[in-house]
């Protein structure tokens, strides 16, 4: 009978758990023009699928200078999913753990890290809208989908 009752409580669970995997960032590949930007500046967002999780870039340009550049990855590391953001102004780059996916997006998060704590990317359509957040502070970046 135990026997029985564990099986059913494994079975049972199984049907509840999600396991995430870097599958689960497909969506992501391509390129994503920022559609909410100030007057002269454009900004992108490209993603890749590489052997290690996915590369990405994060490009903004006001008038023809490049103003700010970001490397991006999310790879699997001991077990679990981190979103790596380097830009130059982190001595080293800063590891966002992946704490919630859904089809449609992922949450991740850094509790030490100064600005942002969190980040949320979310996918409706041919848009994927990022926000960054610290508490009450918050940023939103809107992109639609070019390639």
């Amino acid at each position: 009978m135990k026997r029985l009752f564990f099986l059913f409580i494994a079975v049972f669970l199984s049907q509840y758990s999600y396991s995430q995997s870097l599958k689960d960032f497909k969506w992501m590949v391509g390129s994503w023009e920022r559609q909410n930007t100030r007057p002269g500046t454009t900004a992108f967002e490209s993603w890749k699928k590489t052997k290690e999780g996915y590369k990405g870039m994060g490009v903004s340009t006001k008038e023809a200078d490049t103003s700010f550049v970001e490397k991006l990855r999310i790879i699997e590391k001991e077990g679990a999913i981190y979103y790596v953001a380097d830009v130059s102004s982190n001595a080293e780059p800063t590891y966002f753990k992946v704490t919630s996916v859904s089809k449609n997006g992922f949450v991740c998060e850094n509790p030490e890290h100064d600005f942002p704590k969190k980040i949320e990317y979310t996918l409706e359509g041919n848009q994927m809208t990022a926000v960054i957040s610290a508490g009450e502070q918050k940023m939103g970046f809107v992109f639609k989908k070019v390639e």
